[in-house]
């Protein structure tokens, strides 16, 4: 309890004082555990830090449940968020941001990851493939919840500028946990499967037709999900004989993403993956559908999820095995791949140079997905713990440096576009 509420105050007294000068929450719900973990409290009072994770044997247990329902519920809610409506000459923008702003620094990863030494990075699962398309995902993601959260404090928030923004980075996200999936799915067969649908096809233990199943176990979900799902779960919220719904049309939400990321874990899958579709599946379109989805976030977002990123700051250690100079040169890698890449695709597109330089700029925002991206895969034993560092430190510098600029141009009073 003493360790919860610790976390929790430390993540959201952070975040508002982030909130205030205009910077992601984000960034501060994270500083407020690397407040209470190794780098800070650790160095000043390891007794103490140590104390607040390993305080009783039953802690730690706690907060892996509490990070794991933290992360189901961010992706549940990023799901739901999965809609939008252009006007003309919006959509072929977006399009050309996404192919271009995507696959660029998706392929610049895959070139850079050579010059490295790759195995200093891996994690205990010593899988190659899954290391390198977390790398190349590293280059390309954007994040819709923090960059959404930036133009809302911004007020720009349903303008031209932010729905171009967000249609694209809704398309790489899409991208983005599909190839998690496949990733998580590689490393597989280095995990002890004791049910599911891969074992009991018995492809579990063998490499090549392991990652082909996951490939298709990942695609097939999330095809079967947006064409199948929406309609099937308005078929329910309809019916007479659902009580839970009738009870509590909150609960139900919650059920269906639970149900769907159960489902997503017996064919092989992982269970975030699962809850994002589960929330495409729930999207609300109808005004009970979206009090019952703002009851969620309100929660989830006032608990669970902050806890989640504070959990994150917890387990960063900046002081030992990090690599300034080789993130610095990261940072540079990744920021000009993606934000070079979104201004080119933007001027193909037709869009001016003014307007293409702050798509380069939003979208250069890696955020959330970019946290999710290195504490799932640090899970999966893909990368080890001086790599998860530098990818979370990449995502908190990204989505700062996004603010500012963003700012800067509101303030000046210069056009958007």
């Amino acid at each position: 309890m003493v360790a919860v509420g610790l976390l929790l105050a430390a993540a959201h007294g952070c975040g508002f004082l982030f909130a205030r000068f205009r910077q992601p929450r984000v960034v501060g719900e994270i500083l407020g555990g690397l407040l209470l973990g190794p780098t800070i409290l650790g160095a000043i009072a390891p007794q103490w830090s140590a104390w607040i994770v390993n305080g009783r044997p039953f802690t730690a247990v706690v907060l892996g449940a509490v990070y794991q329902a933290g992360i189901i519920l961010l992706m549940f809610s990023s799901g739901a968020e999965m809609r939008l409506a252009f006007q003309a000459g919006e959509r072929r923008i977006a399009v050309g941001v996404t192919v271009v702003g995507t696959l660029v620094p998706f392929l610049s990863g895959l070139l850079l990851v050579r010059w490295l030494h790759v195995a200093r990075f891996m994690g205990d699962a010593q899988n190659e493939t899954a290391f390198l398309l977390t790398f190349a995902c590293a280059m390309a993601v954007t994040s819709i919840p923090v960059i959404s959260r930036i133009m809302l404090d911004l007020k720009i928030l349903g303008t031209s500028f932010s729905r171009i923004v967000l249609a694209s980075a809704v398309l790489e996200d899409l991208i983005l946990w599909a190839v998690l999936a496949i990733i998580l799915g590689l490393v597989g067969a280095a995990q002890e499967q004791l049910v599911g649908l891969p074992v009991i096809l018995g492809v579990h233990h063998r490499p090549v037709q392991s990652a082909i199943y996951h490939v298709v176990a990942a695609i097939t979900l999330f095809g079967a999900g947006i064409l199948v799902g929406p309609r099937l779960f308005r078929l329910t919220t309809e019916s007479s004989w659902n009580l839970i719904y009738r009870s509590s049309p909150v609960a139900f939400l919650l059920v269906v993403m639970l149900a769907v990321s159960s489902i997503s874990l017996l064919v092989g899958v992982a269970a975030l993956f699962g809850a994002f579709i589960a929330g495409i599946i729930t999207a609300p379109t109808d005004q009970e559908g979206m009090q019952a989805h703002a009851a969620i976030r309100q929660v989830g977002f006032a608990s669970l999820v902050p806890l989640y990123f504070a959990l994150v700051g917890l387990r960063l250690d900046l002081l030992h095995d990090f690599n300034v100079l080789l993130f610095v040169g990261l940072l540079l890698w990744a920021s000009v791949a993606k934000a070079g890449s979104v201004y080119l695709g933007a001027r193909i597109m037709g869009e001016r140079p003014a307007g293409a330089r702050n798509l380069a700029a939003a979208l250069n925002c890696r955020g959330g997905p970019g946290i999710v991206l290195a504490s799932v895969t640090y899970d999966a034993g893909i990368i080890n713990e001086s790599f998860f560092a530098m990818l979370i430190m990449l995502a908190l510098l990204t989505s700062m440096a996004a603010g500012f600029w963003l700012e800067g141009v509101v303030r000046r009073g210069a056009p958007l576009r």
